[in-house]
């Protein structure tokens, strides 16, 4: 992606394999060990100096749920060298160090080292253990787990303390050359590049890649609701978590997800919304409330804060502004604003190296394509009807409620 938008160069790489209970610690905890070192800078320090030296270049690594499909992404910040008065080829140098850190990591008697290993699982189980003290993300994975029993997306993207647990130094590094036989690679070059040397760089330096076939993999269609399933649990908490899971019938993939979006908007993603309005606003019922809509397994969540005793009424207002949408009780400004801040939202993301990416690599991992200004215009689209129709898909399957020990006494 050539572009004079940024100071920085960014070689951002996507990793993408099928979400399983059998992988999913694995892979949360593959790319960290990665970032310790190399065959060449054997330790953590040394390859953060190799970057220092780089003009300060940046490695990070994340791993997150894209529908039912789970995306190791690592990426790579290095200085523009056009706005240097040296001449060291910086990018080329960053496509060598990337591919250094994929395919020679740093070894001992042929697999990772053991010290790594351990300290790395001891840091995602800490990641693991903050979203449980993390009352709001953790009510968003029970919420998840309820609902999708049975299906993929119920897997959080970190896996369990017991899966994290069960790896070793072996089973980890066979795991690795697994991941560089099987899994899709797809490598993002952002910035003011020579797109020949750079391509040719990455042909070479990379080379280690097989040809494979595009894995076309299927994301679990939501099966129908049958009846809405209620979930309490207990802790000792002071505020009660009410998160309500809803199956749209509706992914990235779809011709409808624009409209999707705007009705998500309307009801529950920005300040103007429903939920924002009626919930917190009028009824004082929340802290907080709002709703998210999940891109390619197309579910949407409706998360809010309350007190305990008020949940029967917060159900009941969290239902009925659903209805309202589809009815149609919404009026023709509101739509507007709800646009006008959906495509502000896009244009904010396109604004970053990452986000430009992100908002690639959603056709990747649909087989969807949508530019951009396809994007905007289809927001642009989007008519009153098209939402009252897309809001009828819409079906409540799961209310979670996160509630405190007291009140049983």
């Amino acid at each position: 992606m050539n572009t004079n938008k940024y100071k920085t160069n960014s070689l951002i790489l996507m990793l993408k394999a099928p979400l399983t209970k059998e992988t999913v610690a694995m892979r949360a905890l593959l790319p960290h060990i990665l970032q310790n070192g190399t065959s060449k800078s054997p330790s953590r320090k040394q390859l953060r100096e190799r970057l220092d030296d780089m003009y300060g270049a940046m490695l990070a690594t994340d791993v997150q749920k894209k529908g039912e499909e789970h995306v190791i992404s690592i990426r790579l910040d290095v200085a523009n060298e056009r706005y240097l008065s040296d001449t060291t080829p910086l990018f080329d140098n960053a496509i060598s160090l990337l591919a250094e850190v994929i395919f020679q990591p740093q070894l001992e008697d042929g697999k990772f080292v053991s010290s790594v290993v351990e300290n790395e699982k001891r840091s995602l189980k800490q990641r693991i253990q903050s979203v449980y003290d993390d009352k709001m993300r953790y009510a968003n994975v029970r919420v998840t787990e309820e609902m999708c029993k049975g299906e993929p997306f119920a897997l959080t993207a970190f896996g369990t303390e017991e899966d994290v647990d069960a790896i070793t130094v072996d089973s980890i590094y066979k795991y690795y050359q697994e991941v560089l036989k099987n899994n899709q690679f797809d490598l993002y070059m952002v910035g003011a590049i020579d797109e020949e040397q750079a391509m040719s760089s990455v042909a070479e330096k990379f080379s280690a890649l097989v040809e494979r076939d595009k894995n076309t993999f299927e994301t679990i269609a939501s099966p129908e609701v049958k009846e809405i399933n209620v979930v309490n649990d207990e802790q000792d908490v002071k505020q009660g978590k009410l998160h309500m899971g809803f199956r749209t019938y509706t992914t990235y993939a779809d011709d409808d997800y624009v409209a999707m979006q705007v009705c998500n908007g309307l009801y529950g993603a920005f300040s103007h919304s429903k939920l924002f309005i009626n919930v917190r606003e009028k009824e004082s019922l929340a802290y907080y409330a709002a709703s998210r809509f999940e891109s390619h397994k197309g579910i949407m969540m409706v998360m809010s804060g309350i007190e305990f005793a008020k949940y029967e009424r917060a159900v009941e207002i969290i239902k009925e502004q659903f209805e309202a949408m589809k009815q149609g009780e919404f009026t023709e400004a509101e739509v507007e604003q709800t646009k006008a801040m959906l495509k502000n939202q896009l244009l904010e993301t396109a604004d970053v190296a990452r986000g430009i990416v992100e908002l690639s690599y959603h056709q990747v991992v649909s087989g969807k394509k949508r530019s951009i200004d396809e994007w905007m215009q289809q927001i642009d689209e989007v008519t009153k009807e098209d939402i009252i129709r897309i809001a009828q898909k819409v079906k409540l399957d799961t209310i979670y409620f996160l509630k405190g020990k007291e009140e049983n006494q």
